[in-house]
């Protein structure tokens, strides 16, 4: 199963939608944010639309994330030898109990060099971070038995008649509230990176399968069992006569690249 035609032609398509997200999320999420009147910089969204952008980002992150699954297939990498860990000094832990620590000279110019070097990254800018498309579905939330705050509308109101008046409940959030568009922003940044370098993220899902099978992670599986996140399909089957209705472009490449993933993983390519 060869599907590397396959693989391009839903990238295509995957660009197609996340430029059609971005065009939806408008001037507050592209490189120069619409001004207002007042100067400042537009970066919220209306909440229906904010909404709107998330049902649709979501399944096509996890289309593009098994592309790379499927990309990766048959790719080798070597790991650097790891990294020797020196061994840590007793001095901080005696010097806490107030016993006195005769210092080198070779130590002292340790820590001066060790001094120096600080203070020269300190005075180096630091880089903004980049952000990069998630390798590993999203774990299903699980909700905790031990919860110590609920919403205001859930909580009991204990009133004593004559005493107290009843407090009024808190207004349901509005569909036009706005909600801020940075981290939507970087999503749909990291996802556009992400399709435009394509081999490049399978080499790095390569080398993560290379750590998970020396075990130097903790993670051992990419994919959550179950539907695709934010998908409508389970399986990809045109045919199949009880699909439902609203059936959305990307829930289609979804279906198609989650069959491509659980392929790759399953049969992985040693020629």
């Amino acid at each position: 199963m060869d599907g590397t035609a396959a693989i391009e032609r839903d990238r295509v398509a995957l660009k197609r939608i996340v430029a059609s997200l971005v065009a939806m999320a408008g001037p507050a999420v592209g490189p120069h944010p619409e001004a207002r009147a007042e100067g400042e910089p537009r970066k919220t969204l209306p909440r229906h639309l904010w909404r709107a952008i998330l049902r649709l980002l979501r399944p096509t992150e996890a289309a593009a994330r098994r592309l790379i699954i499927a990309a990766a297939r048959g790719l080798t990498v070597c790991l650097p030898p790891p990294r020797k860990q020196r061994p840590a000094s007793p001095v901080p832990l005696l010097r806490s109990l107030g016993i006195a620590v005769m210092a080198s000279p070779a130590d002292l110019a340790a820590a001066a060099r060790r001094a120096r070097a600080e203070a020269r990254r300190a005075a180096v800018p630091a880089r903004p971070r980049s952000v990069s498309l998630p390798l590993f579905d999203p774990l299903p939330h699980t909700p905790t038995q031990d919860r110590r705050h609920g919403p205001a509308h859930a909580v009991p109101r204990i009133l004593f008649p004559g005493v107290t008046e009843p407090s009024p409940l808190p207004q349901p959030p509005s569909r036009d509230d706005p909600v801020s568009a940075a981290r939507l922003g970087q999503r749909l940044a990291a996802l556009a990176a992400a399709l435009d370098d394509l081999p490049g993220q399978a080499m790095r899902f390569a080398r993560w399968k290379a750590r998970r099978d020396l075990g130097l992670v903790r993670r051992t599986a990419p994919l959550r069992g179950g539907r695709p996140p934010g998908g409508r399909l389970s399986r990809f089957d045109p045919s199949d006569a009880y699909r439902p209705r609203n059936i959305r472009e990307v829930d289609e490449i979804l279906a198609y690249a989650h069959s491509l993933a659980l392929y790759a993983l399953e049969s992985p390519d040693t020629s």
